[in-house]
C-alpha cells in the first residue's frame, strides 16, 4: 500500500491505495465520484476523461500513485459555484447533446480541454479533438454543436449530417 495525496475538484484527499490501483477505480469506489464512467478498459472509449494537473487524460489508463500530488477535476467539479449547470453542460442540455447520456462526463471534460485552449475551435477542430471519445448514440453532430454553443459561436449555420 503506498499513501498518496492530491485535490479532487479542490477538495485534499489522502487515502493509502495499492500499487495498481486505477485512477478511475480511485475515483469511482474510493472517492464515490460516479460520473467518471468506466467504458472499456483500454483507453478506447474517453468515458473516463478526466482533468490531471488541467491536462486532459483517461482515467483508466493512468495509476492513482501517478496522481500523487496532482489537482485532478471530475465532472462532479464542472458545474458552477451554486451548483448550476456550467456554460458547457448547459450547451449539451440545450443543444440535446446526449442520448443515454453514457459519455457525457468524458464529452464533456473533452470539451473543456478543448475550450480553455481553443476558446474558438472550428467544427473541424471539435471533431479532430473528440477522436479518442466514442459516442453509440448520437452520431456527434448535436455534441459538436453544444461544444460550437459552449465557445460563444453562433451554430445555426452548422448543417446535420
Amino acid at each position: 500500500m503506498t499513501k498518496i495525496s492530491m485535490k479532487i475538484n479542490g477538495k485534499p484527499v489522502t487515502k493509502e491505495v495499492e500499487g495498481r490501483t486505477l485512477l478511475v477505480t480511485f475515483l469511482r469506489e474510493d472517492q464515490h465520484l460516479t460520473g467518471t464512467h468506466i467504458g472499456c478498459d483500454t483507453s478506447q472509449c474517453g468515458a473516463c476523461t478526466v482533468h490531471v494537473d488541467g491536462k486532459q487524460v483517461k482515467a483508466c489508463s493512468m495509476f492513482a500513485i501517478e496522481a500523487d500530488g496532482a489537482e485532478v477535476g471530475t465532472i462532479e467539479g464542472q458545474a458552477n459555484a451554486d451548483g448550476s449547470l456550467n456554460r458547457i453542460q448547459q450547451a449539451f442540455q440545450d443543444h440535446h447533446g446526449l442520448q443515454c447520456g453514457f459519455c457525457t462526463p468524458g464529452m464533456v471534460m473533452a470539451a473543456a480541454s478543448l475550450l480553455e485552449a481553443n476558446p474558438s475551435p472550428t467544427e473541424a477542430d471539435v471533431r479532430s479533438h473528440l477522436q479518442g471519445n466514442i459516442c453509440r448514440c448520437t452520431g456527434y453532430h448535436n455534441i459538436v454543436k453544444a461544444i460550437m454553443a459552449a465557445s460563444g459561436q453562433d451554430v445555426s449555420a452548422i448543417a446535420a449530417e
